[in-house]
């Protein structure tokens, strides 16, 4: 891992005092996640959709939890720092202090959610820390990307997470910051990452528009529709025209084939073909024959599970849509897509076609303020001694190696103790210099908060790691350590520069998305 040798002063970080020569190798890299308010709005209103359905289903990320590395002890504590030691305070929140159950649970913790390559819901646990725009999360960094080679999708933190529910609001990621080591080696000694989010925002409410209000919102919406008897759909229809608020839909599986030039009343309808018979077809004229072509749907990105399911029915004859795989330099597939293809049919038009008429609604979202404002921030530490006294937050959920499951995942849980006086390495993930802490929380706590000079009071104090690995050191199959890059120079350096990115609120006063 490479280190910056430079003191950084204790009272504050300064970008002047992190500036490296031209020459030098790179310490930090930044990521786009969501810059875009509506790429944000999006995501965040994917999560929230159905009352949280998509944060229920999610999943603890975690490697195979029945092979966990063992820790091998490295160096005293005089090899963890990198320069002078150096902390910036906590934020706390304004008005009535949050009413928790345990006076040990912190307002900042939480839990990050995102969408894995193969199109899988996955959480981990992170925590607001302290910021000069009140609006960065701290996390694992394999918790943002992907075997250090992208970060991950709909990427958004919820404070305060509990069973589906988002109690001060969603925070989509805009911004993500992390080591040179871990993003380009997936190097763990840098398995740490600073993610700048927009505000938060909730979804309040909804309510019916007109089909002009409908297609100016560029917020949440959806469309219902109610059927319609054919005597009102007509009137309806002559009125509003083919524009209007009304429109029918031919449900029949097997109608009667017609030419175009038929005379009695038909109704045009596509086929699927295979993307051969597609580009064999003729193009689209204005004489709306059969067998021209109609549409291509696609490319539609698809997770591989899909991918590999659509696969086995196309070699069944089963699927006619076209399947493809994008892959990196070396090979490897990072994306799967699928495409449809379809012709032109007229079919006689009968007791089949139903009519409707659409009822327009929009969601309307109520912004929750900066993330700093809302639930506060923890401060940040580095270059601090070993053997500090420690308290580990988490959401452990994954059972240990044994197959015992003693954590659901639904509530935080925490470790208290000292870390160890020396560093560990780990080689299955290029570790060399890791702090440790006895804990037997699970995979799920990944990306939870190592917190020095903890106020049970004030329920803050100061990040100096999160959980990174998790360790069997006895060997009887049950996890008993974790463990953390240890917060140096070079953590300093990434969270400088994650400090000055600037985000913004993506919804305004009545709910609607900004630009």
């Amino acid at each position: 891992m490479k280190r910056l040798l430079i003191p950084l002063a204790a009272a504050s970080l300064s970008a002047a005092a992190l500036t490296m020569p031209a020459s030098a190798d790179p310490h930090w890299v930044t990521d786009n996640l969501m810059p875009k308010p509506a790429d944000a709005y999006g995501a965040a209103a994917f999560w929230l959709d159905a009352n949280g359905a998509a944060l229920r289903k999610a999943t603890q990320y975690y490697w195979d939890a029945k092979d966990v590395p063992k820790l091998v002890a490295t160096q005293s504590k005089d090899g963890a720092a990198d320069g002078k030691p150096g902390m910036t305070a906590p934020i706390g929140v304004t008005g009535q202090p949050p009413k928790v159950q345990n006076v040990n649970l912190p307002k900042t913790i939480g839990k990050v959610f995102f969408i894995d390559r193969e199109g899988r819901y996955r959480w981990c646990s992170a925590t607001s820390i302290q910021s000069r725009h009140r609006n960065l999360v701290a996390t694992a960094g394999h918790c943002v990307y992907e075997n250090g080679r992208d970060v991950f999708s709909k990427w958004v933190f919820v404070p305060g997470y509990y069973q589906g529910k988002a109690p001060w609001g969603v925070y989509p990621g805009a911004y993500a910051f992390t080591t040179y080591d871990l993003d380009t080696y997936d190097d763990y000694d840098g398995d740490f990452a600073f993610v700048a989010v927009h505000n938060g925002f909730s979804i309040v409410g909804h309510k019916e528009v007109t089909k002009p209000e409908f297609a100016a919102w560029a917020g949440d919406k959806w469309i219902k529709h109610e059927e319609i008897k054919k005597e009102e759909f007509e009137p309806a229809f002559a009125k509003y025209g083919p524009e209007g608020p009304y429109w029918s839909k031919d449900v029949d599986l097997t109608p009667e084939k017609v030419g175009h030039d038929y005379k009695g009343e038909k109704t045009l309808i596509k086929v699927e073909v295979t993307k051969a018979d597609y580009a064999a077809a003729p193009k689209s004229t204005d004489d709306n024959k059969n067998g021209e072509q109609y549409e291509q749907v696609g490319p539609t990105a698809i997770s591989q599970e899909t991918y590999k399911k659509l696969a086995a029915e196309k070699a069944a004859g089963k699927f006619l849509g076209w399947l493809d795989v994008e892959k990196d330099k070396n090979g490897t597939e990072i994306a799967w897509y699928e495409t449809h293809y379809y012709l032109k049919q007229w079919v006689k038009t009968g007791k089949t076609v139903k009519y409707f008429r659409d009822h327009y609604f929009i969601g309307i979202a109520k912004d929750t303020g900066r993330l700093g404002d809302v639930v506060g921030g923890q401060g940040f530490a580095w270059n601090q001694p070993l053997g500090q006294k420690t308290m580990v937050f988490g959401y452990p959920s994954a059972p240990h190696p044994d197959g015992d499951k003693p954590y659901s995942g639904v509530t935080p849980k925490y470790c208290y103790g000292k870390t160890g006086t020396k560093t560990y390495q780990a080689n299955m993930f290029k570790v060399e210099t890791h702090q440790v802490l006895k804990c037997s929380m699970t995979f799920g706590a990944d990306g939870g908060p190592w917190l020095i000079k903890y106020n049970n009071s004030k329920r803050l104090g100061y990040v100096n790691g999160v959980t990174s690995t998790f360790a069997d050191q006895d060997g009887n199959d049950r996890i008993d350590f974790i463990s953390s890059a240890v917060f140096d120079g070079e953590t300093a350096a990434v969270y400088d520069k994650a400090n000055y990115a600037e985000t913004k609120s993506i919804v305004g006063p009545n709910g609607e998305l900004l630009k």
